[in-house]
């Protein structure tokens, strides 16, 4: 068997390769870092830098899962349209007009979105790091956080025309985008870490990082296409109220219920037991996100195709092309967990000292169940909701609000192992068995309509 055989065994095309290179890159950038965090960081300054992508992670109650949203009603409407050229559509006058009218909305929407989460940001952050940074005043955050922020809350503007860009089919284009921005920001955080600037180094990366989107799309044929979109609006609109808003606020909810679930550990460990517990988990999760957006990258990169199915109501393919692919990310995700996990094994075994920055081995294996389960749960949420519904909203209230409970009270009484036992036990023996009810049903009802 080839290389190009082995390839579409595990199912790589264009955009799979770019997008799983800038998570390859992402996560193996992650581990590097570890090296040049535990270098020229201290354990306190490193509970600070991952305590800030913690907080940072709030922009969700701003974004709400609209972005998942764009690309998803973009590929419905882009089912009754072609490209007659590099940048011009043709097809149904209606369907040109509400993808237009998609385009108008995601720059207004998301331009008045961004100024408010850079203001709640720094409002958020100057008051958790005063209360809980322990009086340490030799760590210089203020700045850091301003700068960090301000280009989080710029990329809520960017984000969503990327995954219009998506929609339109430009996967492949986008993931192209999102490598190159991996890279630079990756090579840029080292660059930053080595010249001694501390907490200045991930701004300065993320901010540079930032720009590459915008520069690509002015000077590629993108704009182009972009620009005759933005023409065709006519009478016909998709309405944000009777259409977007009933899918939205199920997505909203399922996500901020995402952040209790996901998000919460690393400030309640910072604020409990101090930012050197907090600098290992945040290590350990940043390495398992990696190892997840790996995996979904899979599926996330099918769902442009996926809702084109469900618009033509072709539910043969739809399902071909989805189980397929969910085999090819389990095994994937398999395959890194069990890599990361030997490899951490080592590290400890060898008493290295960058073993040391990972959470023991009890709770890391732990962790990687979750992950596991999650990634298998997001494939199936993924597909359901590419017929743009959201069953899981219940699910991810109750979830988020277990995983909230659990955190706090474990945690206060048996500190970090009882955090990490209760969110495991509640997402192999809660989540999962629920996600399989809710995706048996759904899918059967609503195929069978």
């Amino acid at each position: 068997m080839n290389i190009r055989q082995i390839l579409n065994t595990i199912g790589i095309d264009g955009a799979i390769f770019y997008t799983v290179l800038a998570r390859v890159l992402q996560g193996g950038g992650g581990v590097i870092s570890i090296l040049f965090i535990a270098s020229f960081l201290t354990k306190v300054e490193q509970g600070y830098y991952y305590t800030f992508g913690s907080i940072l992670a709030i922009q969700i109650f701003f974004e709400l899962g609209l972005s998942g949203i764009i690309t998803q009603f973009t590929a419905h409407e882009f089912a009754n349209l072609k490209w007659i050229n590099n940048y011009e559509l043709e097809g149904s006058p209606e369907a040109m007009s509400r993808l237009s009218s998609l385009l108008h909305f995601c720059i207004k929407w998301f331009t008045v979105i961004a100024f408010l989460l850079f203001f709640i940001l720094i409002i958020t952050g100057y008051i958790f790091f005063q209360k809980y940074g322990k009086g340490d005043s030799s760590v210089s955050w203020v700045l850091p956080w301003i700068i960090i922020a301000a280009a989080t809350a710029s990329s809520l503007v960017v984000t969503p025309i990327l995954s219009f860009l998506e929609g339109l089919g430009k996967v492949k284009d986008v993931a192209v985008i999102r490598l190159i921005q991996q890279c630079s920001q990756i090579f840029i955080l080292f660059i930053c870490l080595i010249s001694g600037l501390k907490l200045y180094s991930s701004p300065i990366a993320n901010v540079i990082s930032l720009i590459i989107a915008p520069i690509f799309i002015i000077y590629s044929s993108n704009l182009n296409r972009l620009k005759f979109i933005w023409t065709q609006l006519q009478h016909w609109k998709v309405s944000y109220k009777l259409e977007i808003f009933p899918f939205q606020w199920r997505i909203a909810l399922s996500w901020i219920s995402g952040y209790f679930m996901y998000q919460l550990f690393n400030p309640v460990i910072f604020a409990t037991e101090g930012p050197v517990v907090a600098g290992q988990m945040g290590i350990t999760l940043a390495v398992l996100n990696g190892v997840l957006t790996v995996s979904l990258s899979w599926i996330n990169t099918k769902i442009p195709l996926l809702s084109s199915l469900v618009a033509q109501k072709n539910y043969e393919m739809l399902d071909n092309v989805f189980y397929r692919t969910m085999k090819q990310s389990n095994f994937i995700s398999f395959i890194c967990l069990a890599i990361l996990i030997s490899g951490v094994a080592f590290l400890k075994y060898k008493e290295l000292t960058i073993g040391n920055r990972f959470l023991p081995l009890l709770p890391l294996i732990l962790l990687s169940v979750t992950t596991f389960v999650n990634q298998f749960v997001a494939g199936l949420a993924i597909y359901l909701r590419c017929h743009k519904k959201e069953p899981f909203l219940i699910f991810s209230i109750v979830m988020g609000v277990l995983t909230a409970i659990s955190t706090l009270l474990l945690g206060k009484i048996y500190g970090l192992i009882g955090i990490v036992a209760g969110y495991s036990a509640l997402t192999v023996f809660v989540s999962l068995i629920w996600a399989l009810c809710i995706f048996k049903v759904k899918k059967n009802a609503w195929h069978t309509t």
